[in-house]
């Protein structure tokens, strides 16, 4: 059966490849995005302006998709961004932001379509990630936003499973997109000047390595995993993906806290020198 999907964050990364591969499976898809000229170059992907911190954008989005089509039979609430630093130095509102997009833009979205859900059924699929089960060395914020979509999630799935609704969330590992890139330039902004700064520099060095190397998974690793959670009749209430998603959780749960802590300090003990890693 086609169906009628949104996908959030749909212009650049693991929302384009998701929004280009299920039109391709025949589904009616919006994609939906501040950026809404890089999703009209999507091929059968209707392109929406979308900011997921404006409720009246979000409002108006849903009613758009309502209007030409009568229903949304699955919402993927992929929009969201990595704000790396150091808890004490990160400014309280670029916190706060990095929650209103990661976590109350996607539960602004939520809301706005359960009402229409509950009358023919449909499923909702929030992007989290390992980093909702696991920390690494300077993510703070980061990690509460994804610990957050988490714990909504779980409380969202037994919430709504009686009226036929589904909820499935996807936990990504390392993925190659620009997600890294950009936490590493605000670990870098965040830090600089203050007691962090040596080891948040040499943590943002091995993010931009990490995120420009070969041997990240590509985001059409996501993206297929987002098309079986739109497809399965059963669906999982998990989906783990991606470089390292597995070895992270086995690792996060067989090891005392303490040596997870030093183990995961120890990306701000590499130095790059002429492009060799070096630990120091």
């Amino acid at each position: 059966m086609k169906k009628v999907i949104l996908v959030t964050g749909a212009s650049s990364g693991i929302g384009r490849d998701a929004a280009e591969l299920l039109a391709a499976d025949g589904h009616t898809v919006y994609g939906a995005a501040r950026r809404v000229e890089k999703i009209a170059e999507i091929p059968g992907v209707h392109p929406l302006p979308l900011d997921v911190t404006d409720e009246l954008s979000c409002v108006n989005c849903i009613d758009t998709i309502l209007k030409e089509e009568g229903r949304i039979d699955v919402l993927v609430n992929n929009a969201g961004f990595g704000y790396f630093g150091p808890i004490e130095t990160v400014p309280l509102d670029d916190a706060r932001n990095q929650l209103e997009v990661n976590l109350f833009g996607l539960a602004r979205l939520t809301k706005e379509v359960i009402p229409h859900m509950r009358e023919n059924g449909g499923r909702i699929i929030n992007l989290s990630s390992v980093a909702g089960r696991v920390t690494l060395y300077f993510g703070g914020w980061y990690h509460v936003s994804k610990y957050a979509v988490e714990a909504f999630s779980d409380s969202l799935r037994t919430e709504l499973k009686p009226l036929g609704i589904d909820v499935v969330m996807i936990e990504p590992g390392g993925i190659r997109t620009n997600w890294g890139i950009i936490a590493a330039d605000h670990l870098k902004t965040s830090s600089k000047g203050t007691p962090y700064e040596t080891p948040a520099f040499n943590e943002a060095e091995v993010l931009k390595y990490a995120y420009s190397s070969k041997w990240l998974a590509k985001p059409g690793v996501v993206a297929r995993a987002i098309r079986k959670a739109v497809d399965s009749k059963h669906p999982r209430a998990r989906y783990i993906v991606g470089t390292g998603a597995r070895a992270l959780l086995f690792f996060h749960w067989l090891l005392p806290s303490k040596w997870w802590d030093s183990a995961s300090r120890l990306g701000g003990k590499i130095h790059f020198d002429n492009n060799s890693v070096k630990p120091q």
